[in-house]
């Protein structure tokens, strides 16, 4: 059963940026529901994929030296521990992680056809179909069973996991690993990051939700990693439970306990959530008018998705941040979906027009930092509303 607890009010596809500032965009209401049954975090409306990953999308991997260098250290991890033949990535962006894989041993499934253009110029098999049982029936034929699976941040992006997870049991090899990585709930919770649920986020994954999906497909977990990238993600080593040579490791035990402990099984916890995300927005609300009080500018960092949901949940406008600035080439020039805030190309200099900036990209706050140790050496100062608002 689905029981309400979180209105983020009307919403646009997040990765939607506006060419033109007086384009008229469509919104979704945007609704969270925990479903008692099975654990599952997920949103109400369901987009079809193809109005939100095309051939316009804009988010690319690689432009993070933070996740560049996660999927090369996966990279090196998958090599030595599972030494897989074939290896297959459902959602291979950019190719972020397949570019440090022999081109002979690796293919991707990219939905977004600028993007697979990408991976397939440098030689990497790449197919440009959104992921499905008659994809993979495809993919069996043409190229037998898969050893390795992997995907980031792209199944929860899937409304119908059931067959998600029926077309990978059918692909994968009887020893086959499967790996995915999503954000964590926990971490989202305890963070209070509700810009992490936007129309691309269909769902936020728990160990206990993942678990009691994968025992319908007789998958189970044999070991989690927890992740700083996204605000925190975990990662899923995941196998068929007739494959008895892994062993499984005291961190799945482990992460379950902390989930059930913090009260992720029960509906009083996302309600407790609901209360704090709108005192959240209050309180952001409060800062960002009192710098404008005071005469100062403020421009956001990063125009990612995270920062289009805080935008159109608290109503904030270009009166209150002035610009975003970004490095991805599909966002500058654009405006913010929903609010139509410009998108500004970084530069070293950029940051001396303004006095505050709001962190767009907190989850990358680290990588920032110090990047912009000239910015914070002039007095410049960063605001953020993880865990809570406030200026830093």
């Amino acid at each position: 059963m689905n029981k309400y607890f979180l209105d983020l009010g009307k919403q646009p596809l997040a990765n939607n940026y506006l060419k033109i500032y007086s384009n008229v965009q469509i919104k979704y209401h945007l609704k969270l529901f925990f479903n008692t049954k099975n654990k599952i975090v997920s949103i109400s409306k369901r987009i079809p994929s193809e109005k939100m990953f095309n051939n316009t999308y804009p988010y690319r991997s690689s432009m993070s030296k933070t996740m560049k260098n996660s999927f090369f250290k996966l990279s090196l991890e998958i090599k030595k521990k599972f030494n897989p033949k074939k290896i297959l990535e459902i959602g291979s962006n950019d190719g972020a992680l397949i570019k440090n894989f022999d081109k002979k041993k690796v293919i991707g499934i990219e939905p977004c056809n600028n993007l697979a253009k990408i991976t397939l110029k440098k030689g990497f098999i790449t197919y440009n179909k959104y992921w499905n049982y008659k994809l993979a029936q495809k993919l069996k034929r043409k190229h037998g069973n898969i050893d390795l699976i992997y995907s980031a941040n792209t199944l929860t992006h899937i409304s119908n996991l059931n067959d998600v997870f029926r077309s990978i049991s059918y692909l994968l090899s009887k020893k086959g690993i499967l790996i995915i990585e999503d954000p964590s709930l926990l971490e989202c919770m305890k963070k209070n990051s509700y810009d992490q649920f936007y129309n691309e986020h269909i769902y936020l994954f728990s160990a206990i939700s993942v678990k009691n999906l994968l025992n319908k497909f007789n998958f189970e977990i044999f070991d989690i990693k927890n992740l700083s990238t996204h605000g925190g993600s975990i990662r899923y080593y995941i196998k068929k439970k007739s494959n008895k040579n892994l062993k499984i490791n005291n961190n799945v035990k482990k992460q379950i306990q902390n989930e059930i402990k913090y009260g992720l099984h029960k509906f009083k916890t996302y309600k407790k959530f609901s209360n704090n995300v709108q005192r959240s927005r209050k309180n952001l609300l409060k800062i960002l008018q009192k710098i404008k009080n005071n005469g100062k500018k403020i421009a956001g960092y990063g125009a990612t998705a995270k920062a289009v949901t805080i935008l159109n949940y608290c109503n904030i406008n270009k009166d209150l941040i002035q610009n975003f600035i970004d490095i991805t080439p599909e966002k500058i020039n654009r405006y913010m979906p929903g609010k139509k805030i410009k998108i500004l190309k970084y530069n070293r200099n950029i940051l001396n027009n303004y006095d505050y900036i709001f962190l767009g990209a907190w989850n990358f706050k680290e990588e920032i930092f110090n990047k912009e140790k000239k910015f914070i050496k002039r007095g410049g100062k960063f605001i953020t509303h993880i865990p809570q608002p406030k200026i830093i």
